[in-house]
């Protein structure tokens, strides 16, 4: 295992966070604020209890997720692309580093970056609202392993793009819609009969629901199903990387 190579790639995409810290960090920190303020402080205080838990504190966990998913996306596509589009992939492909650690390299730099930021955001929705954690150990669980199943999702999508436009497709069209409609901000029970079946065909739904346990252990589909299908998300990620780095699609062509 080349460790140099591997902390060369991570420091260096650490290292863009750094520099461009207001749209990295600060951006979708404040961007989540907003939605405590108006949804958890504004609106909350007027609507009931969901499964014994105020609506300020129930969307906590759908937020912190919302912003995972779109933050994970984005840094580790962002992070492949640009040695495409700048022609040092190149340098990457010759250099003595095998593909699994370029991809520990680029999907460890982005899933440390989504993690800081759900961190920051847990902390920051104390401010406006007064949430518990009955399973923490689950809890850093479920943030860890998201974070790096998508941004794994992210590489994939920086592969496959070759345009700034096709980059923000799939998170756009896709994945956010998708997150607003996997209970990020209401319980899937709280839907008629026929769309709650058809929201369980959301992959976001499991992804939340097994987050907002690990917070106040309740859940609109069971633990271990959540865990299952994000552990699927995950192979079917990795599946897919390990056939375009054995293809050479659109690396090395």
């Amino acid at each position: 295992m080349n460790f140099y190579g591997i902390k060369a790639i991570y420091l260096f995409e650490m290292a863009r966070t750094w520099r461009t810290l207001m749209q990295s960090i600060a951006s979708p920190v404040i961007s989540t604020s907003l939605y405590f303020i108006v949804f958890g402080s504004a609106i909350g205080s007027h609507m009931a209890k969901i499964d014994g838990v105020s609506y300020g504190a129930f969307i906590v966990p759908g937020l912190i997720m919302l912003s995972l998913l779109t933050e994970s996306i984005s840094n580790a596509s962002f992070g492949i692309y640009m040695p495409k589009f700048t022609g040092t992939i190149y340098e990457i492909l010759s250099a003595p580093i095998s593909a699994i650690e370029t991809v520990i390299g680029y999907v460890g730099a982005a899933a440390t970056k989504s993690v800081i930021i759900g961190t920051i955001i847990l902390f920051t929705a104390r401010l406006f609202v007064d949430f518990s954690i009955e399973h923490p150990v689950w809890m850093v669980a479920f943030l860890v392993l998201t974070s790096v199943t998508f941004s794994l999702f992210g590489f994939i999508i920086g592969v496959w793009a070759d345009s700034f436009q096709k980059l923000q497709v799939i998170p756009l069209m896709i994945v956010t819609p998708l997150a607003f409609l996997g209970g990020s901000f209401y319980s899937i029970n709280m839907l008629p009969p026929f769309w709650q079946k058809v929201a369980l065909f959301n992959p976001v739904v499991y992804l939340v629901s097994g987050f907002r346990w690990s917070f106040y252990g309740v859940s609109d589909v069971d633990v271990g199903i959540s865990l299952g299908m994000t552990m699927v998300f995950l192979l079917i990620c990795l599946a897919a990387i390990w056939w375009i780095f054995r293809t050479g699609y659109k690396i090395k062509a």
